[in-house]
């Protein structure tokens, strides 16, 4: 994967289909200690242990469809690859933490990527599902909850909806901007 906003996109995706209600995405970029991290948890319905301990291998994989799964190995090596690591974090029945580390100024770790356009989709697309994107630069943060805006907007709004949609990337891009001005 060219971004690492595409694998974020890919665990989402392994989160919905494990049938979580509630999905959260953490980035966090610390310059002080060089440190990028990607967090994506969720309350589905988790991996056995001992799957867990192998989900790094290409070859493990609850696909039926083919028999390799290279979202979390690839992660893995472009983690390892820019100074980082991969680790997992899961529970039959209680849900997954999947956290990746890079340097954040190794010449080897992937760009982000279009985050704004990857949250976007994500929010869209996980009707019926709560989903909570917060990003911090230092001591400071960018948070979209879509349970706190169903709150507001009332239950039955639809991100889908492309005035939703184009409202949202306006809110995200604003926000990630001054995410970036304060930071300094």
């Amino acid at each position: 994967m060219r971004d690492l906003s595409l694998h974020v996109l890919d665990l989402v995706q392994n989160a919905v289909a494990a049938g979580a209600k509630n999905i959260s995405l953490l980035i966090g970029e610390d310059g002080e200690k060089d440190l990028l991290s990607i967090e994506v948890s969720d309350d589905g319905k988790g991996m056995a242990p001992d799957f867990a301990a192998c989900a790094k291998d290409p070859f493990a994989t609850t696909r039926t469809s083919r028999k390799v799964g290279l979202g979390l190995p690839l992660m893995d090596m472009t983690a390892k690859r820019a100074g980082g690591r991969l680790d997992i974090d899961s529970r039959p029945g209680e849900g997954t933490k999947i956290t990746a580390v890079y340097r954040l100024s190794h010449i080897d770790r992937p760009p982000l990527g279009d985050i704004a356009a990857t949250v976007k989709i994500i929010a869209a697309g996980c009707q019926g599902i709560f989903f909570r994107y917060e990003h911090r630069k230092g001591h400071n943060a960018f948070v979209l909850d879509t349970k706190a805006m169903r709150e507001i907007l009332g239950g039955e709004v639809d991100f889908g909806e492309s005035a939703v949609m184009e409202w949202l990337d306006g809110f995200l891009r604003e926000g990630l901007l001054a995410l970036d001005k304060t930071e300094g």
